[in-house]
């Protein structure tokens, strides 16, 4: 693809201090990063092609842990036929810049879940092409919800959490599920979510009425995440801290929270990135509905109808749904509304889900390495503080050499 080895230079790479440098070989491989400052250990190979970012941003592709469909399918209505469906979804992702995704099953009943289940775990055990988003496992978001937070869960659908429930809907599928969105309160035995943890499944409290305390016994039953923080929670009180107060002084607790200034104040997440150290226990999601890559409008959503305006989805009702935004633009819309600087908000999208997987990645630089370029993303802040990001690698063309 790069028919010669080349090397990028004066690159920021978030999570490292210094400024860094990087080489690929003649297929566009990553190879080796390095500091600028470090001391060349080696001979440039004949044919370098040297291309300077200028400062730049350079990030692995976001990865979105609640994205409920795309593209006009529902996750939880993807059936065995719509196997080309989903793979538009996966490219469309890829193009907005999103390299993995875990699709959420928002609640509906049993027999759709088994059946969503089903076809994308068929899905996932056939070969995905290149630059095409990866499916990482299911988000199951629901149902063992608590009724007066289900939001726009159906409650017709909402089920008691037990072991029973949550093995009847996963059937010979346990592996594939990576995250259970739940209401703790609703199994104070913690069996459910022991149960859940011994099968590898991250635990995720949200759509919940908990109290601290009942959000803490949780935790210390091994439940590691919050959905959508502030979302569909008791809201955090000086007297009452509930389920957010206790995960922000959680240290083994991530939350994810959505940027598009609908769901969370911009003060408000400024607040919440300040008591959640950042990027450390803190990480973005797009919580995007079917509609995400279609114009606003009227959508069918289960038996419902939901009205997209300016990229925000509400029920007739007028309850807050989810969005149409990608992940990336919550990204630039931190930076727009200055509630963090660019390293930080990049990370949110990138690097933190990782960590939320429990992936370690003290030195983010290893992450890159035997990666493609074409995984990469390079950001720019323009003089004006705007953020964008490209592909670094457009239509298999790296950027112009600034020498050979």
């Amino acid at each position: 693809m790069t028919a010669a080895p080349t090397l990028l230079t004066n690159i920021r790479i978030p999570g490292c201090a210094e400024v860094q440098r990087l080489w690929l070989d003649a297929a566009g491989i990553v190879q080796s990063i390095e500091p600028m400052s470090q001391t060349f250990d080696r001979l440039p190979p004949p044919q370098l092609r040297m291309i300077d970012l200028q400062g730049d941003w350079l990030s692995l592709g976001g990865i979105d842990l609640q994205i409920n469909g795309a593209l006009g399918l529902a996750f939880p209505e993807v059936q065995a036929s719509d196997r080309n469906r989903l793979l538009a979804i996966c490219r469309r992702l890829w193009e907005q810049g999103v390299d993995a995704f875990t699709p959420t099953l928002v609640t509906s009943s049993i027999a759709q879940f088994r059946q969503a289940i089903e076809a994308i775990a068929d899905f996932v055990a056939q070969p995905l092409p290149p630059r095409h988003a990866k499916i990482l496992g299911l988000h199951l978001e629901g149902p063992c919800l608590a009724e007066s937070k289900r939001g726009a869960h159906p409650q017709e659908h909402l089920q008691p959490l037990t072991v029973e429930v949550l093995s009847e809907i996963c059937g010979d599928h346990l592996a594939q599920i990576r995250i259970v969105t739940l209401a703790p309160e609703l199994d104070p035995t913690g069996e459910a979510i022991a149960w859940l943890r011994q099968q590898g499944v991250i635990v995720s409290l949200g759509h919940s009425q908990a109290t601290a305390e009942q959000a803490q016994v949780a935790f210390q039953q091994g439940a590691t995440m919050v959905t959508h923080a502030f979302n569909a929670m008791p809201p955090l009180h000086h007297r009452q801290p509930g389920l957010l107060g206790a995960a922000l002084t959680t240290d083994t607790v991530f939350a994810g929270l959505i940027a598009d200034g609908q769901h969370i104040d911009p003060i408000m997440l400024k607040l919440l990135l300040r008591a959640g150290e950042g990027d450390r226990r803190l990480f973005l999601v797009s919580d995007a509905l079917a509609p995400l890559g279609l114009p606003d409008g009227q959508y069918p959503w289960d038996e419902r109808q939901i009205t997209v305006t300016a990229g925000t989805c509400r029920l007739e009702d007028g309850t807050l749904a989810g969005t149409t935004l990608p992940l990336l633009a919550g990204v630039q819309n931190l930076v727009r509304w200055q509630v963090c600087e660019p390293e930080t908000a990049i990370m949110l999208a990138t690097l933190a889900p990782l960590r939320a997987l429990g992936v370690d990645w003290s030195d983010p630089r290893l992450l890159y390495l035997s990666r493609p370029v074409c995984q990469l993303l390079r950001w720019h802040q323009s003089d004006t503080g705007e953020l964008t990001w490209q592909r670094l690698c457009e239509n298999d063309e790296l950027p112009t050499p600034t020498s050979i």
